[in-house]
């Protein structure tokens, strides 16, 4: 009876695998195969402390110009546009590519300001450190009768 069972090569890698990376790969057209990379976004980290939030936004092989970053209504949106063309001048070429993406991430930072904001790239990182607003002290002393 065993015989009758194929051997499944991806099952130990299927095994060993975070469920929810498996849930993605289940909703992308790339299953059983892993996520599709090309479809994929970057991805960021947030950290927030009282004065501020930092985000920092893997950005591998993008140039600061090919990225776009705003913020309204304490959204802030971070978008990268890039076309890029790989020319081989040489006559009887085989092979020619052309890669065009887009991607963009929003994110919702409650009481963010659009004053100081400090954005950097380096080693393919977008490090984005946007203040918050200082809020006075809203709370009041009530006397009792």
């Amino acid at each position: 009876m065993a015989g009758l069972i194929p051997f499944n090569h991806h099952r130990n890698e299927l095994q060993n695998r975070d469920p929810w990376s498996l849930m993605d790969d289940f909703f992308s057209d790339a299953w059983p195969f892993g996520r599709n990379l090309m479809r994929d976004t970057f991805k960021i980290d947030v950290k927030e402390t009282d004065a501020a939030y930092t985000i920092e936004a893997e950005m591998p092989g993008i140039k600061k110009e090919e990225i776009s970053l705003s913020l309204n209504d304490d959204r802030l949106t971070i978008c990268v546009q890039r076309n890029e063309e790989i020319q081989n001048d040489a006559e009887n070429y085989i092979h020619r590519e052309r890669r065009c993406s887009s991607m963009e991430r929003s994110l919702y930072l409650a009481d963010a300001t659009g004053d100081n904001i400090d954005a950097s790239l380096a080693d393919g990182v977008l490090k984005v450190t946007v203040p918050k607003r200082v809020r006075a002290d809203a709370s009041k002393q009530i006397e009792i009768k």
